[in-house]
């Protein structure tokens, strides 16, 4: 029976692929979990839409991405924190702490969890932090640190 896999299987086939599998397996697994449906042209025209219109939401989403990242690289961000002597800080400066410095400088909505910094800041200055905005979109954000 050929069937076209909605999700991937192992050690039969990746997503949206046909591939033959045997009736029994295809009646009484692949289909009741909803791992695929049988490779009828209605079935395959609808998944053709399905992954037409999963293209087209994707270079949506790329495209906007891309054009966060230029905003981000074009800018840059003040952290202000409390500090010692010696140019030294009390503790460091968190992807959280410059997540909220972007909302209110800036006005951009980026998400804590996507800020990248290569180690800790635990000095006065400027340090570059990537912002991993999309699988391919990576942005270098500006972080300026002064005593508060």
């Amino acid at each position: 029976m050929k069937i076209v896999l909605l999700e991937d299987v192992k050690a039969l086939g990746k997503k949206g692929t046909v591939v033959e599998a045997s009736e029994g397996y295809a009646r009484n697994f692949l289909l009741p979990k909803k791992l695929g449906v049988p490779a009828t042209a209605e079935n395959l025209n609808t998944l053709k839409l399905k992954k037409a219109n999963e293209d087209r939401i994707a270079a949506a989403q790329l495209a906007a991405a891309k054009e966060l990242a230029a905003k981000v690289e074009a800018a840059s961000v003040t952290v202000k924190i409390k500090g010692g002597e010696n140019g030294k800080t009390y503790g460091s400066v968190s992807t959280k702490e410059i997540a909220e410095a972007v909302k209110e400088q800036l006005g951009l909505e980026i998400d804590k969890k996507k800020i990248v910094l290569p180690e800790p800041i635990k000095a006065f200055g400027t340090y570059e932090a990537a912002v991993k905005l999309h699988r391919d979109v990576q942005a270098k954000l500006s972080v300026k640190v002064t005593e508060a």
